[in-house]
């Protein structure tokens, strides 16, 4: 028989804004009917500038070779360079996945356990990664889970031994898997400008520590490379990315298709309304 009934997907979000230095940071938490939530991060507000001599891009001299001298960034109006820079936001995941007995496991053809938990993304070895509970398993068998979908990322372009990249090295890699700790609770340490990179994820991740069957902690870190454009002056547009979590044989079937449909009268409408002064 034709199938007649759909219905509508909703999506409960929870915002927090983070006005740091000249940027705001607009994170949004997305909780979806199917079980998927998605953190979100979107970054705005205003450019790190300096000033220049220079008041169009012809002007910028050039070597014998006919190099142009290195700006560091854009011209985006006279005398005014937006400066190359990174931004990364460093998630710390708790799942407890039906528990605390979770595995952290990297799924190519086959189930495959990562060691030491440490993982760069690659578009040539395509993965998923997996945080579940082999104690606990669908009716079919199938450890319950939820998996961690990437998306657009950063990797950065500093040298390990750069002393911004020790205090950073969380940067390392866009995932890591570490044993609960309850004094490990922010990959750059409690102070990263002040640290010499000895109290960060980079570091506990190479005390080497169990981590199946454990009460465990996922990382992930979103980056971006920020090269300033004329757009983004002198208040630039909100740039966002996110990554799913997505539940994995957590649940015996499309929970969506244990709910009611969802009628108009039900849902919020939004309108306008005039107010007299």
């Amino acid at each position: 028989m034709p199938i007649r009934e759909v219905r509508p997907k909703l999506t409960l979000v929870v915002r927090m804004v983070a006005s740091v230095g000249n940027y705001d940071y607009i994170f949004d938490y997305e909780f979806e009917t199917d079980g998927l939530m998605r953190p979100k991060v979107g970054l705005s507000g205003i450019l790190m500038v300096k000033g220049t001599t220079y008041e169009n891009k012809n002007q910028v001299k050039k070597d014998k070779e006919g190099n142009e001298e290195e700006l560091y960034g854009t011209i985006l109006s006279e005398n005014v360079i937006g400066v190359i820079h990174d931004h990364y936001v460093t998630f710390y995941l708790d799942l407890d996945v039906d528990g605390l007995d979770n595995s952290f496991v990297k799924v190519n053809l086959k189930r495959q356990e990562t060691k030491p938990g440490q993982i760069k993304l690659s578009l040539y070895d395509p993965s998923e990664f997996h945080v579940i509970n082999s104690g606990k398993t669908t009716r079919v068998g199938n450890p319950t889970g939820y998996k961690i979908v990437p998306r657009a990322t950063a990797a950065s372009l500093l040298d390990h031994d750069d002393p911004p990249q020790k205090r950073g090295a969380f940067t390392n890699n866009q995932i890591w898997a570490t044993p609960y700790n309850m004094s490990e609770q922010w990959g750059g340490g409690f102070f990263t400008y002040q640290s010499h990179g000895d109290d960060t994820l980079a570091v506990w991740s190479e005390r080497d520590r169990d981590i199946e069957n454990k009460d465990i902690v996922v990382w992930y870190t979103l980056g971006f490379h920020h090269i300033p454009c004329q757009e983004d002056f002198p208040i630039m547009p909100t740039v966002s990315s996110s990554f799913d979590l997505k539940p994995t044989n957590f649940f015996e079937r499309n929970p969506i298709l244990q709910a009611s449909p969802y009628f108009e009268r039900d849902l919020p409408v939004c309108g306008t309304e005039s107010v007299s002064a």
